[in-house]
């Protein structure tokens, strides 16, 4: 499951040094680069008939109702943006943290984008493909995921109460003595439990 909030990095994709960044020539606000990547992903993938790309939008900025993040809030110490959507029924990822602001990485993800379109507008449907390739998501063997995905709770969660709940339905079904759970499964369910607790209380 993929995160809106905290920001959910591609397995495998290399982070830029924070002393590497530059300041980006992009003029564009906070909402405006959001709106162009929802509009970029929808038009790549088909515009109004195309089935729902399940757009999201990864970063450390807190969330909108629709799951998109907010505008208007204090910019976060990782710029980073991940976009993750569902194309020809495999999910994609790009990522960007190449600039200072979180803005300028958005609106570079949904230039990268409209990019693409065009190769798939002026070229033909073998280079789309092979320039998709890199943009597979893929996790990574060994992947840790965050605390909140392997207890099954979102970002609005904030209650160690409901998270305990949560962890004592999911401990009862993959619980070693039970069928189909595993020592594994229990072993990253305690160590989220963990992660929870300390980064709440």
């Amino acid at each position: 499951m993929t995160t809106a909030y905290p920001l959910q990095w591609p397995a495998g994709r290399p982070r830029t040094d924070r002393y590497r960044r530059e300041n980006g020539k992009f003029d564009v606000t906070f909402t405006r680069a959001r709106d162009n990547i929802v509009d970029e992903v929808r038009l790549l993938c088909g515009g109004r008939w195309a089935t729902d790309p399940n757009i999201v939008i990864s970063t450390n900025i807190g969330l909108r109702r629709d799951g998109l993040p907010l505008a208007g809030q204090r910019a976060p110490d990782d710029p980073g943006v991940a976009v993750y959507f569902t194309y020809k029924k495999r999910q994609m990822s790009f990522a960007c943290d190449r600039w200072l602001k979180i803005e300028h990485n958005m609106q570079a993800i949904a230039k990268t984008i409209e990019a693409l379109r065009g190769i798939a507008r002026w070229g033909t449907g073998d280079m789309l493909e092979a320039a998709f390739t890199g943009f597979t998501a893929l996790p990574s063997p060994g992947a840790v995921r965050h605390w909140r995905e392997v207890i099954g709770v979102g970002p609005e969660v904030r209650d160690l109460t409901a998270i305990r709940s949560e962890y004592r339905r999911r401990a009862a079904q993959h619980h070693p003595d039970r069928a189909g759970g595993s020592h594994d499964a229990m072993t990253e369910l305690n160590a989220a439990l963990a992660a929870a607790e300390k980064e709440l209380s």
